[in-house]
Formats: C-alpha cells, sequence, structure tokens
C-alpha cells in the first residue's frame, strides 16, 4: 500500500514542512487556547492557530460543520491537492474513505445536549445540528464534496484507532474493495475534551492536549508517475490487545507486523512513539519495542510538541515520521515503526519503508 500523498492540519500548521520545523527545533509550539482560555483547565493546549473553515473551502455548505469535520476536509483537501491532478483517481467508484475518530464531535454533541435541555420546546432544536451528531459525519462529507462512491467507513478503537483505521484500509484493498482510499484519523479540541483529559489523571503534568488532521492518499496499484513522487510504503499493519501492565500486546504486535511485512528487526532505523507522557504506557511502550527489537532505536516523539490527538496519533505519528524523514533525508530507503498502546488495551503497530 503506496502513500501517495498526505494532507496534516495541527497546532504545528498546514502541511508536513511546519511539522518537520517543530521537530526539528526550528519552530515552537504555538500559544494557547487564546480567548476562551478561561473555559480551559490548567494545563497546556495546542489548537490549530486560527483556524477558519470558510478560508480553506469557503462560506457554501458549511454553516453547520463541526470542528472536528472541518479539520477532516481541510486535510483530505491537501491530500487531494498535493497528490496531483488525479488525485481522486480515475474511478470515484473505486475510491473510498477510512476515518479514525472515536466519538465524532464531542463540542457537537453537548451543544446539541444543552439545546434539549434550554429550549422550552424539543422541536426547536435546530435539525441541521442534529444531521451532524453521528460519529461517520467527517467520512460522509469527505465522500460527499469530492464525489467519492467507494467504501466509507468510520473506526473507533482508542489511541489505537488510526492504526485500525489503517488495517482496515489494507484489509479493504487485499480483497479488491477499493483502489485508492483516503486514510487518517481526526480529533477536534475543546473544554469538555480538555477537562476530561485533565480528570482522568492518565497524562503527567508535562503533557499538552492538542488536535488536529492528518489523512493520506493510499492506492494499491501507483502508475509509474505516482511511483515517482510517492511519499512512503505502508508495508503492514497489526493490532492487539495489551495486558494491563505487561508489555505483551504491543511486543506481540511489533513481531508480527515484522514477520509480516519481511522486515528484519536491526532494520528498523526509527520509531515513532505514540504514548508520550501518558502514566504507566510511556514506559511499556518503549520496554515492548525493545523486547521486539532487541534495541529502542531512534525516535520520534510527535506528542511533545502536537500535543494528545487521542484517535488521531497514530496519523499524527506517521505524518510525524515521514516529516523527520524530509529534515534528515538519505541516499537509501529508510524503516519506520510507528507504534500505539492505550490504557483501553488496544496495542498496533505500523510498518513503514521511505521513498528515496
Amino acid at each position: 500500500m503506496t502513500v501517495v500523498s498526505a494532507g496534516v492540519v495541527s497546532s504545528a500548521g498546514y502541511g508536513l514542512a511546519p511539522l518537520a520545523a517543530l521537530l526539528s527545533g526550528e519552530a515552537e509550539p504555538g500559544a494557547g487556547a487564546g480567548p476562551d482560555a478561561e473555559d480551559y483547565p490548567p494545563r497546556p493546549v495546542r489548537p490549530v492557530p486560527d483556524f477558519k473553515l470558510a478560508d480553506h473551502l469557503g462560506r457554501k455548505g458549511i454553516k453547520y460543520l463541526d470542528r472536528l469535520t472541518g479539520l477532516s476536509l481541510v486535510a483530505c483537501k491537501q491530500a487531494l491537492e498535493s497528490a496531483g491532478p488525479d488525485g481522486a483517481g480515475e474511478e470515484p467508484a473505486r475510491t473510498g474513505v477510512v476515518l479514525a475518530t472515536n466519538t465524532g464531535s464531542i463540542a457537537g454533541y453537548t451543544d446539541l445536549l444543552y439545546d434539549t435541555l434550554t429550549l422550552d420546546k424539543p422541536q426547536l432544536i435546530n435539525p441541521g445540528k442534529f444531521s451532524h451528531s453521528v460519529m461517520n459525519v467527517s467520512a460522509g462529507q469527505m465522500a460527499i464534496r469530492h464525489g467519492f462512491k467507494g467504501l466509507n467507513a468510520t473506526v473507533a478503537g482508542g489511541r489505537s484507532a488510526s492504526l485500525y483505521a489503517f488495517r482496515h484500509a489494507r484489509m479493504a484493498m487485499s480483497v479488491g474493495h477499493a483502489d485508492r482510499l483516503l486514510v487518517g484519523g481526526s480529533e477536534e479540541l475543546s473544554a469538555p475534551t480538555a477537562w476530561a483529559w485533565h480528570h482522568a489523571g492518565t497524562l503527567d503534568e508535562r503533557a499538552s492536549v492538542g488536535e488536529g488532521s492528518a489523512i493520506f492518499v493510499v492506492t494499491s496499484d501507483p502508475t509509474a508517475e505516482e511511483q515517482g513522487t510517492a511519499l512512503a510504503d505502508l508495508l503492514a499493519c497489526e493490532v492487539g490487545y495489551n495486558t494491563r501492565g505487561l508489555t505483551n500486546g504491543l511486543a506481540s504486535a511489533i513481531t508480527r507486523v515484522l514477520e509480516r511485512s519481511g522486515v528484519r528487526a536491526e532494520d528498523v532505523d526509527v520509531v515513532s512513539l505514540g504514548a508520550t507522557h501518558h502514566v504507566g504506557l510511556e514506559r511499556l511502550e518503549e520496554r515492548a519495542v525493545r523486547l521486539a527489537l532487541g534495541h529502542l532505536p531512534q525516535q520520534v516523539r510527535v506528542g511533545e510538541v502536537l500535543g494528545e490527538t487521542y484517535s488521531a496519533s497514530g496519523a499524527m505519528q506517521l505524518a510525524g515520521l515521514l516529516a523527520h524523514w524530509r529534515n534528515e533525508p538519505a541516499d537509501r530507503p529508510r524503516i519506520g515503526l510507528v507504534t500505539s498502546v492505550g490504557h483501553d488495551g488496544n496495542a498496533g503497530a505500523l510498518i513503514v519503508r521511505s521513498r528515496v
């Protein structure tokens, strides 16, 4: 499965270049919550700076779209534009979407719930808001706006949701359900979600809470022209369940993904870690990588600069890996490992090979 292009919306900015600058230390993380900072807990937050959907998509058809859907649509637009004029593929019926997001827009739900409790009559609830309260609205909007008629799936799986999405995409392509897919993850930042993280006690005091979307155009049958401009190859993706306090689930997923991809443990050059600043999980993840590989290779920690992005974490980790390779060009293909583990026990591993 080949990554043709990427669209990234994060607190670093838009695209891979700002993320690469942030990871290299050439840029600093953005400011906090802004005018509504008093609504947030006493914890750093990393919103997408000055995000206005109309600036990217125009005003038509966006009136009732929530922030999560907006972030997804902008990242999708970037990915398609980066893929070139034929970014959507020649056959819309063979192009689809696989998007990771666990709950949809929390802010949208809470606004709708507030209306149900405060308005005089239930029928006064805005029907435009209600139609966008389902978790798969972002994937649906991506397909509607770009005319995709193929597979359309929304995948939930905690912090490992994005890796579940990549695995779902690989399986769909392997059995012929799609030729090209928009795959990734999205997460929005809001005061309710920030307070939830703050009270949960799963993030240490250094951790910030962020948001964003990373969407990748992937294909199973790239043309010769795409082969020359492709970003990377997704060789294999495996998921599993990690028993709390042990490393067996993640280590097993890493071992299986190496076997399936035909990559030797010693050939892994860099690992993009996902549990940065998570209480009890950060060391567990590192220990699992050491157990499976026999060593801990060079590390990329996107969470340190973008904050906790939950269901979008795996997609952001892949974007961080691609940005890291942009910062450190080489004369040979390199092998990267993306890992994910959550307090719910879900775990996953993705093997990626760079394109020179």
